[in-house]
């Protein structure tokens, strides 16, 4: 048995998205065809690079120069496509307070979608969820590396927490050694390494090979708002889903893509990359330039861990395990 897992990048549905919302409704921020590809797979998840609510205040931090909310009826946005599961480890499920962060939890159960990485507790930040379709049982797991500031607490809410570049912590490691003995497979999705990155660091490689060797089956991570290469089973980092954010001419921020990793008890077998172009607060599948950049950057990221990739109507295709390589 078989499934097939969508996965999307940083999800950012505040500020200009917000105000798109606010205008036209949760429900045209992708196109058809994004929908489209959405729906081939029996599991969506993402990075929801916002909290969702009406209330709250501004996080307080120096230098802390960005903060996003989305509406409530953002959600709409998510329930449209499908989503199974959203991690909110990453540096702005807190941006307006725990009170954001407690309505964001609420409105997410509201809708059917489970949550990892953020909770009130830290055993609630730190509980993984267990999806389940065609008899296939996936625990999933959401961790973020910064900021430190936004670290769940006993008595404080607020994300799952881990200093990355000091090692993977034991109990995270330990945690994932259970779910694999008890679950088919275990996808761990880390919000790790600064943005504007064209490659991971050397510390997020580190902890991608410890986590693999307890376990997690399948990586697929977050933070630098560009995409970067896959070392089977890790992908690196799935770039921007959508936004409405100053776009680098170089970086190229505003290209994506949006994974389809077919995934099973013993692992992933194929993962397909589906090029997209991120307007101002909608998302849409890349056009022919578009397409070309996107795949001659993915080939060439991905061909530094040893990883082929295939072209299969028009999708970036890699097949099994590489020859060589590995995070």
């Amino acid at each position: 048995m078989a499934v097939t897992v969508a996965l999307a990048g940083d999800t950012m549905l505040g500020r200009g998205v917000a105000d798109e919302i606010a205008a036209s409704g949760p429900h045209g921020l992708f196109s058809a065809g994004v929908r489209e590809v959405f729906a081939e797979a029996d599991l969506a998840l993402l990075n929801l690079e916002c909290c969702v609510s009406a209330r709250g205040r501004r996080w307080d931090a120096p230098g802390k120069p960005f903060h996003f909310r989305a509406p409530p009826d953002a959600v709409g946005a998510l329930t449209d496509l499908g989503v199974d599961c959203v991690t909110l480890a990453n540096n702005h499920a807190l941006d307006y307070g725990p009170d954001a962060l407690e309505d964001t939890l609420e409105h997410l159960e509201r809708a059917g979608i489970r949550v990892v990485g953020a909770g009130a507790s830290p055993e609630e930040a730190r509980e993984s969820v267990v999806l389940e379709a065609g008899g296939v049982r996936v625990a999933v797991v959401g961790i973020t590396d910064h900021p430190a500031d936004f670290a769940v607490g006993p008595g404080r809410p607020g994300v799952a927490h881990a200093e990355l570049e000091k090692g993977v912590p034991e109990h995270l490691l330990e945690q994932i050694r259970r779910l694999r003995a008890s679950s088919d497979a275990v996808l761990v999705l880390p919000h790790w390494g600064p943005n504007m990155t064209q490659e991971p660091l050397p510390y997020v490689r580190r902890a991608a090979r410890a986590l693999v060797d307890a376990g997690a089956t399948l990586i697929a991570g977050s933070s630098a708002h560009v995409f970067h290469g896959v070392a089977w089973p890790v992908i690196f980092d799935m770039g921007d889903f959508i936004d409405d954010y100053v776009v680098s001419e170089m970086l190229r921020n505003d290209l994506g893509l949006l994974f389809l990793v077919t995934l099973d008890r013993a692992g992933p077998s194929r993962i397909e990359a589906v090029p997209l172009r991120l307007g101002f607060s909608h998302t849409s599948l890349a056009g022919d330039a578009d397409h070309l950049w996107i795949a001659e950057r993915f080939t060439r990221a991905c061909a530094a861990f040893g990883t082929r990739v295939t072209t299969d109507e028009g999708r970036l295709v890699i097949d099994g395990p590489p020859r060589a390589g590995g995070p």
